[in-house]
């Protein structure tokens, strides 16, 4: 029977990590061929049974890593989260789950866990979650002071986009995705008030430029932090994998003795 420390080295092996890619891709393949009628006429037991024997990977390989881990398994967030996954595929259809069928899907989302590239962003994007916080807080109270000023200036001519601060909201969320924001609305409210163009660039250079710019350096930022742990995390591993390794070696050498 292999060891713990072997079935470990194992998993973290290159070629398993792209077999396990492999196997991810071609599930999310099968999966949304199930979605086409005529794929399922055609060939619908032959994608029934790539995407049990799909499942049947995912199941060995968190077997194994739950056998070579042991409970510290469940101490890293990536594996409760294939824990999960993988376990919302096993729940029967039937009885009141048959929603949990097209939760199937979620499977793709391993591909998350198993590259590292991948597993940085959303790290990056998990801790910038808090400095975000502070942005969007300042958002909100730009966008309150705006939706204010611009339901008394333009409410009267312009009650459809201003006539109330819900719609004054609504119509400088979508100035300020730039979409349609110069014909549709505020070349239309020049033609009455020929000086808006003072209220609405300045809210479009604070909110579209200035503060999204912020949003990505934090994100940027917190990618970078979260690369750096990663390395040095991945560093600690490896020396508790070697450390593990000779001292079983040294087990051995002691029982030839």
């Amino acid at each position: 029977m292999l060891s713990r420390p072997a079935v470990g080295l194992f998993l973290d092996r290159p070629l398993v990590t792209r077999f396990l890619i492999a196997v991810i891709l071609i599930n999310a393949v099968t999966l949304g061929l199930e979605t086409f009628p005529p794929a399922m006429e055609q060939a619908g037991g032959l994608l029934r049974v790539v995407d049990r024997a799909c499942l049947a990977i995912f199941v060995v390989e968190l077997t194994a890593r739950l056998y070579a881990q042991g409970l510290r398994f469940f101490r890293n967030g990536w594996n409760v989260f294939d824990f999960v996954i993988v376990g919302i595929s096993l729940v029967p259809a039937g009885a009141g789950f048959s929603v949990l069928r097209a939760l199937r899907i979620l499977r793709v989302l391993r591909v998350v866990s198993v590259t590292p590239s991948l597993r940085r962003v959303v790290d990056g994007l998990g801790r910038a979650l808090p400095g975000m916080g502070s942005v969007f807080l300042l958002i909100l109270l730009i966008y309150y002071i705006a939706a204010v000023i611009a339901t008394k200036l333009f409410a009267v001519s312009f009650p459809e986009w201003f006539g109330s601060l819900g719609a004054s909201a609504y119509s400088l969320f979508q100035i300020m995705t730039l979409e349609s924001w110069s014909m549709g609305i505020v070349r239309p409210v020049m033609e009455v008030y020929p000086h808006a163009w003072a209220f609405f660039v300045p809210f479009i250079l604070m909110t579209t430029f200035a503060v999204m710019n912020l949003i990505v350096g934090l994100i940027v930022n917190s990618m970078q932090e979260a690369a750096s742990e990663e390395t040095r995390g991945e560093a600690q591993v490896f020396e508790d994998k070697v450390l593990a390794r000779l001292a079983e070696i040294e087990r051995k050498l002691d029982g030839r003795g």
